[in-house]
């Protein structure tokens, strides 16, 4: 990450923390990971206590589409509030680097998903 790249994703030393887009839903993606968390030490119990192969496949895909529905849900939240936020930016070129920079992260990020 280049200087000016690292200019629109970290505020200054004595900025306040930012808000992130998933703020106001912080506390259900809390709860819906400590569900997953749960599901994930009940799958290594299943094969501690040597289960069906086939009932665990079916719970790792349980928890696979649970992560993947909170990986939506931030990335939606990325796209709601960092990308908008950068098309708020004041100054015209700052805004076009912006913004590229936000969908450029989101991008990235999905691709990861993808993957």
């Amino acid at each position: 990450m280049n200087e000016s790249e690292a200019s629109l994703t970290s505020p200054p030393d004595d900025a306040p923390r930012p808000q992130h887009g998933y703020s106001a839903n912080k506390d259900a993606y809390l709860k819906r990971l400590k569900r997953i968390e749960g599901q994930v030490r009940g799958i290594a119990r299943m094969v501690d206590e040597d289960k069906y192969c086939i009932d665990i496949l079916t719970q790792v895909a349980a928890v696979t589409k649970a992560l993947h529905a909170v990986s939506l849900g931030l990335v939606e939240e990325h796209i709601g509030h960092c990308v908008v936020g950068a098309a708020a930016e004041p100054d015209p070129e700052r805004r076009a680097e912006a913004i590229d920079f936000k969908v450029k992260e989101a991008t990235d990020a999905i691709g990861r998903l993808l993957r």
